[in-house]
């Protein structure tokens, strides 16, 4: 639990994320794309990426893993010809820069799953996510190849769960 608690700080001190609750039509677009494995729009989730932060929670995170890392791998390297060493050095330092990217991709995974979760509770009460998120994808594409208007999306979706469940 605590490092669930832990991880929550990081995504939150990463990410500004306003207090408006997500619409109807944006959590179900948003369920859609993270079930097929896309980036969702963070503008759908009401959620922005603080990047300044993020540099100094990443240039924490590579200090506390290289440090030791060095300092082990110190007597090593000093025995090693410069030439090793140096190329050891660009290739640690691109995996550092291609590690930022992954680290935010990862992060920005996170926070979108936890974020549509808390909506689907707001939307769906009576729905758990990991049993209808699929379902409600579905029946979400066919309202739209149906072409049904927003203001009646809502009541298709609900009436479309319910007689799938029964």
């Amino acid at each position: 639990m605590k490092t669930n608690c832990f991880i929550d700080k990081i995504l939150y001190g990463m990410f500004f994320v306003s207090k408006k609750p997500v619409l109807f039509r944006d959590l179900l677009e948003a369920n859609s794309a993270y079930n097929d494995g896309m980036l969702v729009d963070p503008s759908k989730l009401n959620f922005k990426f603080k990047y300044g932060k993020s540099y100094i929670i990443f240039g924490i995170l590579c200090i506390a893993v290289l440090m030791p890392l060095i300092g082990v791998g110190h007597n090593f390297f000093e025995k090693l010809n410069i030439h090793f060493s140096l190329l050891i050095t660009i290739l640690i330092t691109s995996c550092i820069f291609i590690g930022f990217d992954i680290f935010k991709a990862y992060a920005r995974k996170k926070l979108t799953h936890k974020l549509i979760k808390d909506a689907w509770q707001i939307h769906f009460p009576y729905f758990p996510y990991e049993k209808y998120s699929t379902k409600a994808q579905e029946i979400y594409d066919e309202a739209i190849k149906k072409e049904i208007p927003k203001r009646d999306l809502e009541q298709y979706v609900l009436d479309k769960l319910v007689t799938n469940n029964s």
